[in-house]
Parts: structure tokens; sequence; C-alpha cells
């Protein structure tokens, strides 16, 4: 059965800090939803009423885009291991453009800038909601993949500045991003 809270929980906190992985979803009016898997130990927790993810170079920009057109933006932690437990945060994204002031205070929380790096994506919670989790199966943790810090490595910035500007000023749906380059 699930329950609704208007922030964070200490437990809430905790179940997050033991994910591998959470999935983000977003839309905006006319376009497509996007949905996406994010690891890498790539949030935090801001506060009882916000997180932020750091979002590295990919092969599309969408929530960005959709962030800047609507704001809705979810976020979904499932547990894969242990007690079941889907934990769901909605509210409003807004997108952090790497070099400003807000992203160089928000870049201490997650450590060294990884290769890649992109924006950030902070979601200011309106509502906190959890469901039993019973239908997901039990999966075992292996490890995080190299293959995107190892691929933007390899493009460096002069590269990543190139491919960004052919893959990430637009979304699938023509809708702007609003990244900065």
């Amino acid at each position: 059965m699930a329950k609704q809270f208007p922030s964070l929980t200490k437990e809430h906190r905790a179940f997050i800090a033991r994910q591998h992985m959470f999935f983000t979803a977003s839309t905006a009016e006319g376009a497509r939803i996007n949905l996406s898997p994010k690891g890498l130990d790539a949030l935090r927790i801001v506060s009882d009423n916000a997180v932020a993810y750091l979002d590295l170079t990919g092969s599309g920009n969408e929530t960005a885009a959709h962030c800047l057109a609507d704001g809705r933006l979810t976020l979904m932690f499932c547990a894969f291991e242990g007690a079941p437990l889907i934990l769901r945060l909605y509210g409003h994204g807004q997108v952090i453009a790497r070099g400003s002031a807000d992203y160089a205070g928000l870049l201490p929380l997650f450590g060294p800038e990884p290769p890649g790096a992109r924006q950030m994506i902070r979601l200011d919670i309106d509502l906190v909601q959890t469901s039993c989790g019973f239908g997901v199966p039990l999966f075992a943790y292996q490890g995080e993949r190299p293959t995107l810090i190892e691929w933007a490595e390899k493009k460096g910035e002069a590269g990543l500045k190139i491919y960004r500007q052919e893959k990430n000023i637009r979304s699938i749906d023509g809708l702007p991003t609003g990244l900065l380059l």
C-alpha cells in the first residue's frame, strides 16, 4: 500500500544511500516521456526536500529539455536487494549549469568532478511516496560499468564539447536543452 510524505525521512535517506541505481522520468507538452536509469554514485541529498544528481554527458539530454520546458520530474528508487520497497520523489527539476556558482556550491557533495560531467539536475521535492515493491525482482549488485567515464576521458574536454554540440543542444523532440557550451 502506498504511503505519502511531504519530505524525506531518516528512513528514506538511509534507503536512498543503499541504492546503486535510480531512474528519472520527465516530459513536456507534446514531447515523448523520457525514462532513464542512473548509476555511478551520482545522487546526493541536499535537504529533506531536495536532491541533486551529477549528470554526465550522454547520447541525449532529454531531462534538461523537459526541466526547461515543463519542470515536472520524478525520481524512482527500487530495492533490488534486501527488503522490498519502491520510493518515488516527485517535484520540480532545475538544471544547474556546469561552471555556475550553484554548480560550484554543490560539487563538494560529489567529490572530484568526473570526466564527462555535463550539468547537475536538482529536484525540489513536493511529494515522497513509498510502495511495497513486491513485484521488483532480486538482483545482486556487481559493480559500476567503467565505460562512460573511459569514453569521456578518451574524448577529452574539446571532444566532449563537440559531442555535446552535436547531440545535447536539442531533445529528440526538438526542444532546447539550455546547455551552455
